[in-house]
């Protein structure tokens, strides 16, 4: 219930989208269908970059059906961080919240996070993320695992991705970075601003479903943290390896499958993180047009399997 006489909290979000189509009418529908009290989103800003797909042409038709929808696309690919400036230069609000276009907010995410600037001292939120993968395999049981572990280490430190919400305190994010949210993450704290978790803002998302996927992804994240350590001497919390083995120790301890999981584990995430290394020292690539990870494209219903309690997710059926 809103509190009489208290202003909403106005903000903007933007959604992210390369080649969304499998996706994009889902995010859409599961941000006209949030449930709002102390928030009103005022403006939807799709930025659509280098889609060979129907995404565009998707998008369109939300635009023709919502003024406050609004579509810019760029010819060609450029980066994620290229497609967030150019909703940063058009966003009204000073309150911004971005989003990938290959995950679903649940219907209260937006307010469980964007409610918390109410206190002037939160500078930027993250939503808790949530895997939609079944987790009957090697890598959807890693996808799990992992996620599960950051759930954990954000509690304790936040390291946010994927939903985030933020003041307008940049006006566009350097063109060699390529991890924004861990940008934005560092610049908020320089600002003296708190940085804020959000559990009970979830975002599904869906993880690698094969091992290619799974190293290809955690590889160019590594690479965009090491360039972020090196050049702006900003660490996220998930470098730190003694707090991720203790959590993972913690997560699986008692199974069965300890060792064979850990060592997986341990093995993809040190590949990812040497081929990351290799990209960053060697080539001096920091991944900010990446190859795409397919399999993390649709985001399907979720099986809750994380010990997450969740009711009633909202996931609108797909569009005609």
């Amino acid at each position: 219930m809103v509190i009489e006489n208290q202003a909403l909290i106005q903000c903007s979000v933007g959604i992210t989208a390369h080649n969304e189509e499998a996706n994009i009418n889902k995010i859409l529908d599961a941000m006209l269908s949030q449930r709002l009290h102390q928030v009103e989103i005022s403006e939807i800003i799709v930025v659509a970059s280098g889609c060979t797909d129907r995404t565009v042409e998707m998008v369109e038709a939300y635009v023709a059906q919502y003024p406050h929808i609004n579509l810019f696309v760029q010819a060609k690919r450029e980066g994620k961080t290229s497609a967030i400036n150019i909703f940063l230069k058009h966003a009204s609000q000073d309150i911004c919240v971005l989003e990938s276009g290959d995950t679903i907010p649940h219907e209260d995410a937006i307010e469980n996070m964007v409610r918390m600037f109410a206190d002037p001292a939160v500078g930027m939120t993250g939503a808790h993320k949530v895997p939609v993968n079944t987790p009957d395999h090697i890598v959807g049981f890693l996808s799990h695992l992992r996620l599960q572990m950051e759930h954990q280490l954000c509690l304790e430190i936040p390291r946010l991705g994927e939903l985030i919400a933020f003041r307008k305190v940049l006006q566009a994010i350097p063109s060699d970075v390529a991890m924004d949210e861990a940008f934005v993450e560092a610049l908020v704290v320089r600002r003296g601003l708190q940085v804020r978790y959000a559990p009970d803002a979830v975002v599904f998302n869906m993880g690698p479903e094969t091992v290619g996927d799974f190293v290809k992804q955690r590889r160019r994240n590594h690479a965009g943290h090491l360039h972020l350590k090196a050049k702006y001497n900003y660490e996220v919390s998930s470098m730190g390896t003694p707090r991720l083995l203790k959590l993972a120790f913690m997560e699986v301890w008692g199974a069965v499958r300890l060792v064979w999981i850990l060592g997986a584990l341990a093995f993809l995430e040190g590949y990812s993180r040497m081929l990351g290394w290799w990209d960053y020292k060697v080539h001096k690539r920091t991944h900010v047009v990446w190859d795409i990870a397919w399999t993390t494209k649709e985001v399907k219903r979720p099986v809750d399997t994380s010990g997450i309690n969740i009711t009633s997710p909202h996931l609108p059926a797909k569009r005609e």
